[in-house]
Order: C-alpha cells, then structure tokens, then sequence
C-alpha cells in the first residue's frame, strides 16, 4: 500500500490509550486511532463511504475482570474502506457479523486481494472506476468460522465447563491461540470423564446429574447466543 503511495491506519472504537497499547503490543508499524465517540465511523457513514456495523451490547465483556478494553458506545465490527486523494472509494467492505463467522470474529478479506482490487481501481481497470467501488459483499477470505456449536463449546471448555467465557485479549496473558487449543484438549477428557462415570456409577443418578449440569449452563449459553451478534445483511 505505502508502496502505491498510500498510507495505511487502524481504527478502533476504544480510546487512543488502548489504541496505543495494541500498537505496542502487536508490534504495528501503522498508526491505531482510537474513535470511542465514533465520529470517524459517523463521517464515512454521512459521506456515503461506509457504513461500519455496530455491536452495542457489550455486558459479556464488561464482566471479563482480566480484560483491558472500553468501548463507550459499542464496538466496531470489521470493515475495510480504500480511498483516493480526491475522496473516491477504491474498495469497500463490511463485516456482517453471522453465526457462520462467530459474530464477526472471523473471516476478512485477504490483505493481498484487497491490494488487488485497490491497484485495478487506481489502474483505472476496474469496472466502476468512473465512480466509487461498490461494496464488496463476496471477497476472497483469509479464514473461516467454525460451527457454532464447537464454538460455544469451546467457550464452555474456556470456563472449565461451569460457564461460557469468551476469548478476549488479556494484557501480559496467554495469547487467543494458545487457550484455544487448551480449551479444545479440555473437550475430550470432559466427555471421557462422563463415559466414565456412566460405567461405573448408578445411571440414574448420573443422567441426574448430567440434566442438573446442562440446566446450569444454559442461561449462559442463552446469553452468548444474544450476545454475539447475528445480522441480516441489507
């Protein structure tokens, strides 16, 4: 991008501290805004640029103590917006946060094919470069979701199997990847665990105790499912 004699930047709906942290933390070599009034979001909606979906419901992450986060007004949902000097759109994209890509955790464009798109725009090869870029609504993807149901279980395992608990970032923590593993190696010796006791003690005491446990966890799993977004793309 830099090399096309662009500039690239992140913006993020928390405040410019947080913003600064991720930078250092993530070693970046490009400025991270913070934009917790979501101004610049309000502006590239107005101008007609993009129009960034919004997660208001923040109540799951605000009862995460290990996290470090604030998103005042909700937070973004990812998208992508090139422009030109002038103000013309070069490429737009949004994500729609679905059950397929985990409430919008997964599935970006591709960093080389957004740059492709950008070049043929600037080219003046691309089919609506006369105008602003329409949306792109079917990007080639650098990732996929994984079925819902793995993933709440996943949180489950995260929570030792007593609730849900997301994945967020924890400051001077493990990173996402490496709970995500221990998470899944938690899966398997848990239904074991179950076989086991099925084998060996009173089966209906055991069926007992399972409902009692599945009766436990539901108001939790209830509440990732309202949580985590599920849109309807317009």
């Amino acid at each position: 991008m830099r090399a096309a004699g662009g500039e690239v930047y992140a913006i993020t709906s928390e405040p410019q501290r947080l913003a600064d942290d991720a930078r250092t933390d993530w070693a970046l070599d490009f400025e991270t805004v913070g934009d917790p009034h979501q101004e610049i979001t309000a502006a590239c909606r107005e101008r007609g640029w993009l129009d960034i979906i919004v997660n208001t419901n923040t109540d799951l992450q605000a009862a995460n103590p290990e996290a470090n986060f604030s998103h005042p007004k909700g937070y973004y949902q990812p998208g992508v917006l090139a422009l030109d000097r002038s103000g013309r759109v070069l490429y737009r994209w949004r994500g729609v946060p679905t059950r397929k890509n985990i409430g919008g955790a997964t599935e970006r464009p591709e960093a080389g094919y957004v740059m492709g798109r950008v070049a043929d725009a600037l080219a003046g090869t691309a089919a609506d470069t006369r105008g602003d870029a329409a949306l792109d609504r079917a990007p080639k993807l650098d990732s996929r979701g994984i079925p819902w149901p793995i993933f709440v279980s996943l949180l489950l395992a995260n929570g030792w199997f007593v609730r849900p608990r997301p994945f967020t970032h924890i400051p001077g923590g493990p990173g996402v990847p490496r709970r995500l593993l221990l998470a899944a190696a938690r899966i398997p010796v848990f239904i074991a665990a179950w076989i086991a006791a099925f084998a060996v003690l009173p089966s209906p005491l055991v069926a007992v105790a399972l409902a009692g446990w599945a009766a436990s966890i539901t108001p939790g799993i209830r509440r990732i499912n309202e949580q985590f977004q599920n849109v309807k793309d317009a």
